[in-house]
């Protein structure tokens, strides 16, 4: 893949008066779709512990959306960030950076993340992360409630870069579709998958898929249309789309740009066979 790539940021605001209200959002019992337009100021959170930052919330778990993670896109100023970011010891993460940089430190060593960038953070890790630019750094946090298996350790943490990562191309799609992968699939440590998967014009998912994994996309680069259930949406960088289990979904990348989007899903694990609250 070419290094020329992109990543969508968002930049909040507030419309103005005489903007029409009508866009593209919509949540439905198979999926919602978060367009960009409505990541604004007024729906903007905190949290505790975290100095000089906001955030979006954009997934969590909750009676029918996301059952199995939480995503935000944070926002951190200079010289913000935190030194007791996750107050959950059971919870892992994945940060990508889409804008400025970062510095991460793990277990006392230092990481300097800049666009592309990748970190995976297992449950009871030491980690802080903090700001030292001049300018305000986003990026895509990901937190699961991680699911111990007996006789399987925990997966260590790591950080890394996409434009370091050779894209797998999918079968019989002449390169069109490819997954950068940044966990071996056959890692049984990991019960979360975070992916990037990547459209040149033209390229398309050619049936529906149905499955078992819940699915969080955000749109990193370009724009495509998009099969959720029984509908057909168009989504452009900066939308975000929470796909249910076994919600048919395919997708058809029509250009002029590469489409590009940073992907979660859930695996490697049993179904729960009890409801929670049952």
């Amino acid at each position: 893949m070419s290094k020329d790539i992109t990543y969508y940021a968002p930049t909040g605001g507030h419309p103005p008066q005489t903007q029409l209200l009508t866009d593209r959002a919509v949540l439905t019992e198979a999926y919602a779709i978060i367009p960009k337009g409505v990541i604004r100021d007024i729906v903007t959170s905190w949290l505790p512990f975290w100095d000089d930052t906001r955030l979006w919330v954009l997934a969590r778990p909750l009676t029918g959306f996301a059952e199995t993670f939480a995503q935000y896109i944070m926002e951190v100023s200079p010289g913000g960030g935190s030194d007791k970011p996750d107050t959950d010891p059971n919870s892992e993460s994945v940060l990508f950076v889409v804008k400025g940089q970062i510095e991460v430190t793990i277990d006392g060593e230092k990481h300097v993340m800049e666009e592309g960038g990748y970190a995976f953070l297992p449950p009871q890790v030491k980690w802080t992360l903090r700001n030292n630019s001049k300018d305000i750094a986003n990026f895509h946090w990901i937190r699961k409630h991680y699911q111990a298996v007996e006789g399987i350790p925990y997966p260590e943490p790591f950080v890394t870069n996409e434009k370091d990562i050779e894209p797998v191309v999918m079968p019989d799609t002449e390169g069109r579709w490819t997954t950068t992968r940044f966990v071996d699939m056959s890692d049984m440590r990991h019960d979360m998958h975070v992916n990037i998967v990547n459209f040149e014009p033209g390229g398309v998912i050619p049936f529906a898929e149905t499955h078992i994994m819940e699915h969080g996309l955000y749109v990193l680069e370009g724009k495509a249309v998009y099969r959720l259930n029984q509908d057909w949406v168009e989504v452009e960088a900066g939308d975000y789309m929470w796909l249910r289990a076994f919600c048919p979904q395919a997708c058809y990348a029509g250009g002029p740009g590469r489409f590009r989007y940073l992907l979660y899903k859930d695996v490697n694990r049993h179904p729960a066979l009890k409801l929670s609250g049952l």
